[in-house]
């Protein structure tokens, strides 16, 4: 694997009424909470341990305690909608870059191939699109925010919209994984499951229990 490369994770503060508010009514603010805290504590342990020379927690609001310590810098998302705080970012960003989500705690290493074995000279950008139309990953060998911004977020064709930027740009894309990331109670199934022993797992799973005899009194 190459070092040479910026692992950014864009996330938010795991905070009741603050986070992940799809997830209700279904789930209570405080158990939206509680598992966003645990897809992102599976998400900065997995950056963890990728080699580069760089990681940064890309955050809107306090910062999980314990992420310096594991090498990150915390950088303070700007005001702005999505597509300007990503342009951030990446303008931040120098040389070959990584940005993923907090949602997608299943992300393996093997969906990541691409931008963590180099970079070919043919190779610009890597993209990530997400099963509900947005994107989980993106990576660009020469950060450029100027292609992300204007992209209309949260929206059925974001991740469309995002790709053809980069190609409208004459950048070179190659595609990842797709990936599901959870913004509905009905993705947290399938993500669980596949991450056994994970945070994300184990929180679900005692959740799931609350949410059946809620459901039977």
């Amino acid at each position: 694997m190459s070092s040479s490369l910026t692992v950014a994770i864009i996330a938010k503060e795991c905070r009741p009424g603050f986070v992940k508010t799809r997830l209700s009514p279904l789930l209570t603010p405080n158990e939206a909470a509680e598992l966003a805290a645990a897809s992102l504590a599976d998400t900065i342990e997995f950056v963890s341990a990728i080699p580069a020379t760089r990681r940064i927690l890309f955050f809107d609001g306090i910062p999980p305690q314990g992420a310096k310590r594991l090498g990150f810098e915390v950088l303070p998302q700007p005001s702005g909608g999505l597509d300007q705080r990503l342009g951030f970012l990446f303008d931040e960003m120098t040389g070959p870059s990584l940005m993923i989500g907090m949602d997608t705690p299943q992300v393996t290493i093997q969906d990541l191939a691409g931008p963590l074995t180099g970079w070919e000279k043919s190779i610009d950008c890597w993209f990530g699109p997400a099963i509900d139309g947005g994107f989980w990953a993106l990576a660009m060998k020469e950060p450029d925010g100027s292609v992300i911004r204007g992209v209309e977020m949260s929206q059925p064709d974001t991740g469309q919209q995002q790709r053809s930027r980069l190609v409208d740009a004459g950048l070179q894309v190659r595609d990842l994984s797709t990936l599901r990331d959870f913004d509905h109670v009905e993705d947290i199934d399938e993500i669980a499951s596949s991450i056994p022993g994970s945070r994300t797992e184990k929180v679900w799973s005692a959740m799931r229990s609350h949410l059946s005899a809620r459901a039977d009194s």
